[in-house]
């Protein structure tokens, strides 16, 4: 959501900075005014869903519940970002339009990964600020990917902000000429207006069950260069405050719903200004193609913490010199003497987690094993610098931001839909100039969904990281990816 006083106002004006609209009055005006509905009756069996953001985190605010259904559901998705958000921060003196726009494109990457893996995005980077006078581009785009089993996802085109009403029009024009129905998410419409403003129109209101609101959560959260400031310098601040992201912590999600027999719906609010080449866009989807947490739960821990019972080192990580190789060898391809902040998904029994350690100035290791857990406790038992945590990843995450994320000898065990989900977390929590290490196994595995190049391709075709190391033997492959800007040691050091 980019926003700034000069560019996001209704026609009287608004300060995005001020508390805005008691959310009190929004509480008590939805429960009268809009009607409950059920995310069968929004997305009906047949239909697919295209939701369209101006903004990279329009989507992870006003619709990620929505988005989290329809995958739920197994409903077709696309996920439309206009522009890059490339103007959030025009006066910052650390970050450049440029790298803006990279940094945005991988969050709302890893944000609809969190709650709708198997959706297909859709990156048209047009100018920011400027849609009102891109609306050709944007129409042809649409177009391209609405029919009338189609159900439009779209921001108010009385939101308030030049970028979300001409997006809004566009999407309803669109809709219209298909016949499908359309959604409209006010996003700035809460901050300034009123019940009144949404006097005479359809609303319905989609009330989120748990697992829609972790996942919403997780994806506003993936925005860090929204909900955090850039840095401490004047012109970097934080552009979605607390009072702001209030909003979008409620139990539900509200639209203003155009069926297609009604044609487009009468404006809300006659006050409110609607400003009447095509960029390329680029795609990114997840490919369908060893889940800790794979079938029932308590059956693959029991699994897991069998092994344990018949021996102290089930993976011969201490006895096999292959093993202790291969821990070498990733040790060795990671490109930065200090690793700062490491999340390590699936630690085992700390082997790798211990000489991660040394090289950190935190690590946060996970494993869903029980067993596990308590052995890698033990070895790592006195580092203050080190966590252990029993989690079951993806569907369990840890907050926080991290320079680096590990995934050994874990991707496999994962369904293609929990790859997916996982790899979304993992850029969704990467530092600006963070490291992806992945290290898995190339053999067959058998019993198990995935194989390890599968893994890595998967990984691989992430948007927004590069491959920066690549090591690939016979027997195991291991892959560096970083996001941001990326300098060799060499560089990193003066010597070239």
């Amino acid at each position: 959501m980019t926003a700034s006083p000069q560019d996001t106002r209704p026609a009287d004006g608004f300060d995005p900075n001020a508390p805005g609209t008691p959310e009190e009055h929004w509480t008590a005006a939805m429960q009268e005014a809009a009607a409950p509905v059920t995310a069968v009756e929004l997305l009906p069996a047949g239909v697919d869903v295209v939701v369209l953001s101006a903004h990279p985190d329009d989507e992870s605010l006003a619709a990620a519940g929505l988005l989290a259904a329809a995958s739920a559901l197994g409903r077709p998705t696309t996920v439309v970002v206009a522009t890059s958000g490339e103007g959030s921060h025009p006066a910052s003196p650390t970050h450049t339009a440029e790298r803006l726009a990279g940094i945005r494109e991988r969050e709302v990457a890893g944000a609809v990964a969190a709650v709708a893996p198997g959706a297909t995005l859709v990156l048209l980077r047009l100018p920011d600020g400027e849609l009102g006078q891109h609306r050709t581009g944007l129409t042809e785009a649409l177009t391209d990917l609405v029919g009338a089993d189609t159900v439009v996802v779209a921001p108010s085109r009385h939101d308030g902000h030049p970028d979300h009403e001409a997006a809004g029009e566009v999407a309803a024009r669109v809709a219209a000429a298909a016949g499908a129905t359309l959604l409209e998410y006010p996003i700035w419409l809460w901050h300034w207006g009123t019940r009144d403003d949404l006097a005479g129109t359809d609303l319905v209101r989609l009330t989120l069950d748990p697992a829609a609101r972790t996942g919403r959560e997780v994806a506003q959260r993936a925005h860090v260069s929204q909900v955090a400031p850039l840095s401490d310098q004047p012109g970097d601040e934080v552009l979605l405050p607390a009072h702001v992201l209030a909003r979008f912590a409620r139990p539900h999600e509200v639209f203003v719903r155009t069926l297609p027999d009604r044609g487009v719906a009468a404006p809300v609010n006659e006050s409110l200004p609607v400003q009447r080449t095509r960029t390329e866009p680029t795609r990114t989807q997840p490919t369908q193609t060893r889940t800790a947490s794979g079938g029932p739960a308590g059956a693959q821990d029991a699994v897991f913490d069998a092994m344990f019972e018949e021996s102290d080192d089930p993976w011969g990580f201490e006895s096999r010199w292959y093993e202790r190789r291969k821990r070498a060898v990733t040790l060795a391809v990671l490109p930065r003497a200090d690793l700062g902040r490491v999340l390590e998904v699936g630690c085992s029994t700390g082997v790798l987690t211990a000489e991660l350690a040394a090289r950190a100035a935190t690590v946060l290791a996970t494993d869903l094993s029980a067993e596990a857990v308590q052995r890698a406790r033990q070895r790592l038992d006195g580092d203050p610098m080190v966590t252990v945590a029993q989690l079951r990843a993806p569907q369990e995450w840890p907050p926080g931001t991290f320079d680096l994320v590990v995934l050994s000898e874990i991707g496999y065990f994962w369904d293609a839909d929990e790859l997916h989900r996982a790899l979304g977390l993992v850029v969704a929590s990467l530092a600006e100039d963070g490291l992806v290490l992945l290290c898995h196994w190339r053999h067959p595995v058998s019993g198990w969904p995935l194989d390890g190049d599968d893994v890595h391709a998967a990984a691989v075709a992430l948007p927004g990281l590069e491959v920066v190391v690549s090591h690939v033997e016979e027997d195991f492959r291991v892959d560096v990816l970083a996001a941001g800007s990326w300098r060799t040691p060499a560089t990193a050091e003066g010597l070239t």
